[in-house]
């Protein structure tokens, strides 16, 4: 399906990176989740242009919720001078494998203009953002309805006025299927397993394992309990917490390939496919 892995721009495909000779114990997870499901820089595109096109300007200020290492709030800072990022999240560890591995990396005038947070979404207050993300399905936490309209109150009060929340979501009809779908990159397979799913509730438990050439494993190197969220509810949950406008972006596809293309693109309807994967865009 490939639904939790979203496209990236050709050249940018982390995972195709040069490395030493992995192996479970010499492996840093965090490493190795970047390089599988995040597509930092061809995220920051999206929202970069979907907010200049619908706003006549460009965007400064972006918090990214969930933030984990941090990896996107260091792509947006380096993206223009005029950018400041605020990452939050509750893992103390994750965040200081991001300020030891990412934003050391950056430059003085860059590192001065990322700051990262421990704290609950739900509560933390920040100056007014013109950008708030939680990218990667992380607010699928948040498994009951009225905490899910709490964390979105939240963001919508910390936006500026013609401030936008960015999402993403995934679904289709093998998104609540028991099912183990692998990936081969150059040192290791990388493996999302969606391990069980209550059709009472919604909840989903999910885990990532990594397998080495030499034949040793990561398993349950990260693990998800989630909500398994849908479009409708989603939408509707965003419109309670005051949103105006949610507009759901669409993946195209590439028939040469026969995967998704990585462009995402307003729509009011969509196939019914066994697994895709969209934006969201919550406009205050």
């Amino acid at each position: 399906m490939g639904q939790k892995r979203k496209k990236r721009a050709k050249g940018k495909n982390a995972g195709e990176k040069k490395s030493a000779k992995l192996t479970a114990d010499t492996a840093d997870p965090h490493v190795l989740y970047e390089n599988s499901v995040q597509a930092v820089e061809s995220e920051i595109d999206f929202v970069d242009e979907t907010f200049a096109t619908l706003r006549g300007r460009e965007a400064n200020f972006l918090r990214e919720d969930f933030c984990g290492t941090a990896n996107t709030s260091c792509e947006w800072v380096r993206r223009r001078a005029a950018n400041y990022a605020i990452g939050v999240d509750l893992d103390e560890a994750v965040l200081q494998s991001g300020r030891n591995r990412h934003i050391a990396g950056l430059a003085e005038h860059q590192r001065e203009r990322v700051a990262l947070v421990k704290a609950d979404v739900i509560e933390v207050e920040t100056p007014p953002q013109d950008i708030v993300l939680a990218m990667n399905f992380s607010y699928w936490i948040f498994k009951e309805r009225s905490r899910l309209r709490d964390y979105f109150a939240n963001v919508h009060a910390s936006l500026v006025e013609d401030g936008i929340f960015f999402l993403d979501c995934y679904g289709g009809y093998d998104a609540s299927h028991v099912m183990k779908e692998h990936t081969k990159y150059k040192d290791y397979t990388y493996t999302w397993d969606q391990a069980a799913y209550n059709p009472i509730t919604g909840e989903i438990l999910c885990h990532i394992h990594f397998k080495f050439k030499d034949g040793s494993r990561l398993k349950n190197a990260f693990t998800y309990d989630w909500r398994l969220w849908t479009l409708p509810e989603i939408r509707e949950i965003l419109s309670e917490a005051g949103f105006s406008k949610v507009v759901v972006y669409w993946q195209g596809w590439d028939e040469d390939e026969k995967e998704g293309n990585g462009e995402f693109l307003p729509v009011d309807d969509a196939d019914a496919d066994a697994g895709w994967i969209s934006y969201i865009g919550a406009e205050r």
